[in-house]
């Protein structure tokens, strides 16, 4: 069967797009991306061309604009360019090369996407896909990679050949292949020098590597393939097992996760259930051991990524957004000064107690630095709570101390509590724990203000 037919075929089997569909394909001037355009033309489809000029190789990246310029107009199409500064984009956020293209790139190709209000007033198509070059050789450099790098299983699926509008048409063909249409088309395309150097990780991957694994395994390649293909398979269900804990273990509260650390603990399988869990909130495999000590672990402590913080709490992990105005369960360290949480402003000073009036105020809380252990717990009061009101020994709940406080159901929704060891120090704006009030034998106090906002 013939490559077009194979295209055209893979396409529709995979629903990719329809025929009345406008593309936009994505041009270096490669083997790979004038194939594409060719089959497109072939098959009949309607497609502009985008090309991105990274201007990283002098003049060779202006003859590449070029070529593909002419190459629009030989096929009479639509030609979008954009030139990038590259390494000054990939110094300012310190990104490799090859990931700070990967962002520049597609962030124009969203742009191009995006419908234009006067294009449509002229009736002129927007592009509804994205189609880019990538074949079947790329996607066992990727898997590959993946597996070393770590990513888990999911990371053994390879590329899909459609994620939202973007496209992967070629991925059923192999690069040979490819070339061998080129030629038997007469097609002209311009060499990239730096894809023979080994100094990028694919480049050491597609010259080296698997290269020499040919040598001992000659059908690697197919076998690869074949083997990505059952991978698919296994993701999907997969996923639909994690898919099952998941709903099994968490428990959302606004924008806080909330584990049972005893019902995460009879999981199986625990580390691959929890890795999967945590993968969403920014954590990655390496931090898997250290949060699996966590389990075991006692109140306060907590794992950080760079957007969430895992905490252990009692009997159960909170995840929480790093954020304090965006988080409902904040930890607290020794040292701080001011935070800004969702309720307000707390502002702490820490003095040597010297005997003396201590001030009546709901909004300070003056409180005994000696028995205080950090890191402290702020989160919003839950139903069984209990304190020791300041002039009492027994217990109440926060319950009832609201209905004795006359609190209406939507002043009741604002209390935060401050914790120390499982232990309430102060019902934030309300009144402190008397285990941990001001005494003759304080040497030391902790001031707490409470600006609510």
């Amino acid at each position: 069967m013939s490559l077009l037919k194979r295209f055209e075929n893979y396409i529709q089997r995979n629903n990719l797009f329809l025929p009345k569909d406008k593309l936009l394909l994505a041009v270096s001037g490669g083997v790979d991306s004038v194939v594409l355009c060719e089959l497109c033309k072939q098959a009949g489809y309607d497609f502009a061309i985008a090309h991105c000029n990274f201007q990283l190789r002098g003049k060779d990246s202006e003859k590449d604009e070029e070529f593909v310029k002419q190459l629009a107009a030989k096929y009479g199409t639509e030609f979008f360019v954009k030139k990038f500064d590259t390494k000054r984009y990939a110094e300012e956020k310190k990104f490799s090369i090859q990931e700070a293209a990967r962002v520049l790139r597609y962030e124009w190709f969203e742009e191009l996407m995006t419908p234009d209000p006067i294009a449509i007033g002229s009736g002129l198509p927007t592009p509804g896909y994205l189609l880019t070059a990538h074949h079947a050789d790329d996607n066992i450099e990727t898997v590959l990679m993946n597996f070393f790098r770590g990513t888990g299983i999911k990371g053994l699926k390879g590329i899909e050949p459609k994620h939202g509008h973007i496209v992967r048409p070629l991925l059923f063909a192999k690069r040979k292949e490819l070339e061998e249409f080129l030629h038997e088309n007469k097609l002209e395309y311009v060499e990239d020098y730096t894809n023979k150097e080994d100094d990028y990780t694919r480049n050491y991957f597609r010259n080296q590597l698997i290269p020499s694994i040919e040598k001992v395994f000659p059908e690697v390649k197919e076998n690869l393939l074949a083997n990505i293909g059952r991978f698919k398979e296994s993701v999907v269900l997969y996923q639909q097992a994690i898919d099952v804990h998941k709903k099994k273990l968490l428990e959302l509260k606004s924008n806080e996760v909330h584990i049972p650390v005893l019902k995460l603990k009879k999981t199986e399988p625990l580390q691959s259930i929890t890795y999967e869990i945590i993968k969403d909130f920014g954590f990655t495999s390496h931090q898997l051991i250290d949060i699996m000590n966590l389990l075991d672990s006692e109140s306060g402590k907590y794992i950080q990524s760079p957007t969430h913080r895992i905490i252990k709490n009692r009997n159960w992990l909170i995840i929480v957004p790093n954020e304090p105005k965006k988080a409902e369960t904040i930890l607290i360290e020794n040292g701080i000064n001011k935070l800004e949480f969702g309720n307000g402003i707390l502002e702490f000073e820490t003095y040597p107690y010297v005997q003396s009036p201590i001030p009546d105020s709901t909004a300070t809380a003056f409180l005994n630095a000696d028995e205080i252990r950090y890191p402290l717990l702020l989160r919003k009061w839950k139903q069984g709570d209990y304190f020791y009101p300041l002039g009492m020994k027994k217990k109440k709940k926060l319950a009832r101390f609201f209905i004795d406080q006359k609190l209406s159901k939507t002043d009741k929704e604002k209390v935060w509590v401050l914790e120390s060891d499982k232990r309430i120090l102060w019902i934030v704006g309300h009144r402190i724990d008397d285990r941990f009030k001001i005494t003759e034998k304080t040497k030391n106090g902790l001031k707490v203000s409470f600006l609510p906002s």
